[in-house]
């Protein structure tokens, strides 16, 4: 599956991400806003144990990992006791590699939609192997519904070729041996995981190929998001109850005497995770998807403040007065021929008290302007947010296209904006 930068579509198996947006911080401040009046490089992101670039994508182990680790080499343990009791106590080494296998497994899965995603030219922000399988985050939207449904069905398709390979190495070893016991184990683990993935609802890589066939049909992402969502929380309840009934019925081809109490709490505690990542899941979908109808609202014109020009060494309670005057909210630093310099920072006017104000120079508070701080006023959407995520700051010099001074632009006026196109409901 596949999750965008900013909001985790997650699925038992596998989740790989969509586009997530940059959302500035909360309250008005930014996480990697500048200090001493220089931006700040953007931190990579984190998410647990690195280990490795494959591609040029960080990926990352996630501490969850290695409870599922644990609990399927203890469970996988028990099953070996049954088939390979001579193996003892080595039967958990055993149980352990297949762990490790089957996640390397959900690796070549998220690589899939890594390599697709990198085709297309879309950025991935990291894959991270945790509870319940793996999530490439890919942080922009696939342009077309075709490259969205292969991008989606690629994973599903790498797992099945996975499960063919492990059914090819099954014809070279002996059925009752650690080997081919290992290799039964990773077939069918492969297959489970390439047909869970498949049913038609959001979060899962199904339900995004039924998004990007309803997306062709109404020539509509957002009502492909719609119905893909829908049917992927119908699929969660289905689960919650499914599951369990299945489990306790013999549906999965089990033993029905051999079920105990402790057998059927495991269940319905399996099958209740799997029903919360799953809603939640087509919950953020729906969430996302609906931002993305209101982001062309986010046009840096509209959020922009108006601005007056002032010298380095005009007081600040005489730029304020200045700027009261003119109705403007913003300063901005210019030399003598009237070149933008630097951007008096709002969060350093609201630090100096009043009575000190005759006396501190404006180019005390302001912020020496880069190259990424100078964007154009005709931005807006997405290409106005990965422009400010590309240059962290708390204001932006805004200017026309002929390189007159528009105004200032404050992230924490994005945030609002962002926060208010989040709440509305989509057309």
């Amino acid at each position: 599956m596949i999750v965008p930068n900013g909001t985790d579509r997650r699925d038992p198996v596998d989740e790989s991400g969509d586009s997530g947006q940059p959302q500035p911080g909360a309250g008005g401040t930014d996480p990697a806003a500048p200090e001493n009046g220089k931006p700040q490089r953007p931190r990579e992101p984190g998410g647990g144990l690195l280990m490795g670039r494959p591609f040029g994508v960080p990926v990352y182990v996630a501490p969850s990992w290695f409870l599922v680790a644990a609990l399927i080499t203890w469970v996988f343990g028990g099953q070996l006791d049954r088939v390979l009791p001579e193996l003892g106590t080595a039967r958990y080494l055993v149980s352990l590699f297949f762990a490790i296998a089957f996640y390397a497994s959900v690796l070549v899965h998220e690589l899939a939609h890594t390599v697709v995603a990198l085709r297309y030219k879309l950025p991935v922000r990291r894959i991270q192997l945790q509870f319940f399988g793996g999530v490439s985050e890919i942080e922009k939207e696939s342009e077309t519904p075709g490259r969205e449904f292969l991008l989606a069905f690629v994973g599903p398709l790498l797992s099945l070729v996975l499960a063919g390979v492990f059914y090819l190495g099954m014809k070279f070893v002996e059925p009752g041996t650690v080997p081919g016991v290992l290799l039964a184990g990773l077939m069918i683990s492969n297959l489970i995981v390439a047909a869970f993935n498949l049913l038609p609802g959001l979060p899962l890589d199904g339900g995004r190929m039924l998004r990007a066939v309803v997306w062709k049909i109404t020539g509509r992402p957002m009502s492909g998001t719609v119905a893909a969502a829908w049917v992927g929380r119908a699929l969660a309840v289905s689960v919650l109850i499914g599951l369990p009934l299945l489990t306790q019925t013999g549906g999965f081809g089990n033993n029905t005497d051999d079920i105990s109490g402790m057998d059927t709490v495991t269940d319905a505690l399996l099958a209740a995770i799997l029903c919360a990542i799953i809603w939640t899941g087509a919950g953020n979908s729906l969430r996302m998807a609906r931002l993305r109808e209101h982001l062309p609202e986010l046009r840096a014109r509209t959020l922009t403040r108006r601005a007056v020009p002032v010298e380095a060494a005009t007081p600040l309670s005489e730029a304020l007065r200045r700027a009261n005057e003119a109705g403007a909210r913003a300063l901005v630093v210019v030399d003598g021929h009237g070149d933008p310099k630097a951007v008096v920072r709002e969060a350093a006017i609201g630090s100096v008290p009043e009575h000190r104000r005759p006396w501190v120079a404006v180019s005390t508070l302001a912020q020496d302007l880069t190259d990424g701080m100078k964007i154009s006023v005709e931005l807006s959407g997405e290409t106005l947010l990965d422009t400010l995520r590309a240059s962290p700051a708390t204001e932006y010099l805004v200017l026309e296209e002929t390189g007159e001074i528009y105004g200032v632009l404050s992230t924490a006026d994005v945030e609002r904006a962002f926060v208010a196109a989040m709440a509305r409901p989509a057309a």
